[in-house]
C-alpha cells in the first residue's frame, strides 16, 4: 500500500469502477482509472486498454442494459489488491455486443453474481479483472439452453 493510504481509501478506490457505472459517470470513471489503465473483461475475452476503450466497453453494457446496477455484497482487501464480489440486475432493452455478434433487445430481466479484481496504484485503480459466467447470463436472455 502506498505510504499515506489507508485502507478505506483503497478500499473506497477499488469500489469506484461499480459505484461510477451504476451512476453512469463516466467522467468520474475516467478520473479513477490510472494511465495505463486495463480493463480485463473475462467471459467476453474483451480488454480495454485505458481509459476510453474500457468506458466504451462500459458505456456498451449500458446501452443493452439501461437500467443495470451493481449491487456489491462483499469486499476484500489485501496490499494494493481490492476484491468486490456483487450481483449485476438489469433489462436487456438494447442491442449487446456478444463475442458470437450483436443480440437483439429480449426485454429479459438478469441477475448475475460476479467478481472483480482490481488494483490501486498511486490512489487510482490500474487493472480490472472481470469475471462472471456468460452462459448463464445468456440463459437468462434465453438465448441458450
Amino acid at each position: 500500500m502506498a505510504k499515506g493510504t489507508t485502507t478505506e481509501s483503497v478500499i473506497d478506490i477499488g469500489k469506484a469502477p461499480v459505484i461510477d457505472y451504476n451512476n453512469k459517470d463516466w467522467d468520474a470513471a475516467r478520473a479513477s482509472m490510472a494511465p495505463g489503465y486495463v480493463y480485463d473483461e473475462v467471459a467476453t475475452s474483451r480488454q480495454g486498454r485505458g481509459a476510453d476503450e474500457a468506458v466504451a466497453l462500459w458505456r456498451g453494457w449500458a446501452a443493452a442494459f439501461p437500467d443495470s446496477k451493481g449491487e456489491i455484497h462483499n469486499v476484500f482487501h489485501s496490499g494494493d489488491t481490492v476484491v468486490v464480489e456483487l450481483t449485476w440486475r438489469g433489462t436487456h432493452t438494447g442491442p449487446l455486443q456478444t463475442p458470437r455478434g450483436t443480440l437483439s433487445p429480449t426485454g429479459k430481466r438478469i441477475e448475475l453474481r460476479a467478481c472483480q479484481i482490481n488494483t490501486v496504484t498511486n490512489g487510482k485503480v490500474q487493472s480490472t479483472r472481470h469475471y462472471f459466467d456468460m452462459t448463464s447470463l445468456l440463459q437468462q436472455l434465453g438465448v441458450t439452453g
